[in-house]
């Protein structure tokens, strides 16, 4: 009786997805609002089907871009958490700053970043480390602050160092908080991504939305827009799996 509950449960979202595209489908059939405003779902699927090759070329553009921006992103949010936690002087004065940084729009910093780092990749992903390194490094110190002290003493007690301190206590301790702030930074990878990308670039699907945009093409922009939505979902698929591999102990026995 749990699991059919639970299997219900999972799948009111498909549910829930499905209704809405039969609205949006009838809402677009009875011409309620245009059809260059507003395209029908089947309008939507064909600019799929008319332009997968295009899409699918600055898709693997936009992605390259956001996986190096999401990978030092993460390695600076992580040694950033391990300073600051280590060193309260250094996390005292870090801090504020680390979230000033976060107030900044993204819209705004892009410009900066093309005027000096060209039209290449670079500014891309750097735009990309600006805005994913944040949730790391909040969401590890926080798990590293609040490890259980009477461990920690423990560990000191039996003669283990601080490296070990970490390796044992609490970088485990902080693996839940981790995964959980790599999902958000995760999403805001690519989307930054494609921010950047608006501002100035060549190929990506930022690029291609404002080329499709300015072409009136609203299908084929609503169509990149859900492309984002499905790559940003499937990351984070992949995230919950490398969580799944990584920490068996989270794993429940559904019967």
């Amino acid at each position: 009786m749990k699991k059919l509950t639970n299997t219900s449960i999972n799948f009111l979202p498909l549910v829930a997805i499905v209704l809405v595209l039969i609205v949006w489908q009838i809402i677009s059939a009875l011409q309620l609002i245009p059809e260059f405003l507003l395209p029908s779902p089947m309008s939507v699927l064909q600019a799929f089907g008319d332009d997968y090759q295009a899409l699918f070329s600055n898709s693997l553009v936009t992605l390259s871009e956001a996986f190096w921006g999401l990978f030092f992103g993460v390695g600076i949010g992580v040694i950033l958490a391990l300073i600051m936690d280590i060193f309260h002087p250094i996390y005292k004065a870090l801090y504020p700053l680390l979230v000033i940084s976060q107030t900044i729009p993204t819209i705004a910093i892009a410009p900066l970043l093309i005027l000096w780092f060209g039209y290449g990749i670079l500014p891309k992903v750097v735009l990309v480390v600006a805005t994913t390194f944040f949730p790391i490094a909040v969401g590890m110190l926080d798990a590293f602050r609040s490890t259980d002290q009477d461990l920690i003493t423990l560990m000191r007690t039996l003669g283990a160092n601080t490296p070990k301190i970490y390796f044992y206590i609490k970088f485990p301790n902080a693996l839940d908080a981790f995964f959980s702030s790599l999902k958000i930074s995760v999403s805001y990878s690519l989307v930054s991504a494609v921010v950047s990308e608006w501002v100035g670039g060549f190929d990506g699907l930022g690029v291609y939305m404002t080329r499709v945009m300015k072409a009136y093409a609203y299908d084929k922009m609503f169509a990149v827009i859900f492309l984002i939505s499905l790559l940003s979902l499937f990351l984070i698929l992949i995230v919950n799996w490398i969580q799944y591999i990584i920490t068996p102990w989270r794993r429940t026995n559904h019967v």
